[in-house]
């Protein structure tokens, strides 16, 4: 979804909680990735794979100039051959801890094995946001979440959109500090260019 149609589903969805609400959750997103450390693990349940989620992720990281903002897709079944970005199991969460920050998505219930090995990820320092249906376990290993229950306005992959507009858009300022000009030019072209076609 590129930033024209973000801008209209926000205009659409105004007057509800859900703008405001993946804006906070962005922002928890943001300020848990930490540059060069332990990166940012994404991972859904063995039925809902989140690789859309991943794709707008890397665009967004891209075009913010926040590289720690594109995540590591961890699936739970990798095909032999598979590339790089899709070759990532669910052994990686093992190796979460302290700097990582683990984003789960999870419109039900994950199976027993993903919550042991993302409760271990927290023990181990990782720091946990989840876009949920609603599972209490799953909100209780999170130190974020984002709940979007059954009948809701909107659903979670409406909701994924929103975040991941979101987590870019709202970005600081480079350290080195971007003049306005330099600002303006990066959103026009963002809004001006075709939905990216990778993934």
């Amino acid at each position: 979804m590129d930033a024209v149609r973000v801008a209209l589903l926000r205009e659409v969805l105004a007057g509800t909680e859900w703008p405001g609400a993946a804006r906070r959750f962005a922002g928890a997103l943001r300020s848990s990735v930490v540059p060069q450390r332990g990166g940012l693990l994404l991972v859904g349940t063995e039925e809902y794979e989140p690789w859309h989620l991943a794709a707008h992720l890397v665009d967004e990281s891209a075009w913010s100039g926040l590289p720690e903002l594109a995540p590591t897709l961890v699936r739970h079944r990798v095909r032999p051959g598979a590339p790089a970005h899709l070759g990532v199991g669910l052994g990686r969460l093992e190796a979460a801890g302290r700097g990582a920050t683990l984003l789960m998505v999870a419109p039900e219930r994950p199976d027993a094995g993903l919550l042991q090995r993302v409760h271990d990820a927290r023990r181990a320092g990782a720091t946990v946001l989840s876009l949920d249906g609603g599972d209490a376990e799953v909100r209780g290993l999170a130190h974020e979440a984002l709940t979007v229950a059954e009948g809701a306005e909107v659903d979670l992959d409406t909701v994924q959109h929103l975040v991941s507009a979101a987590a870019g858009e709202n970005s600081l300022p480079s350290p080195r500090g971007r003049r306005f000009r330099d600002r303006l030019s990066s959103l026009a072209d963002r809004l001006t260019a075709p939905p990216p076609t990778r993934w």
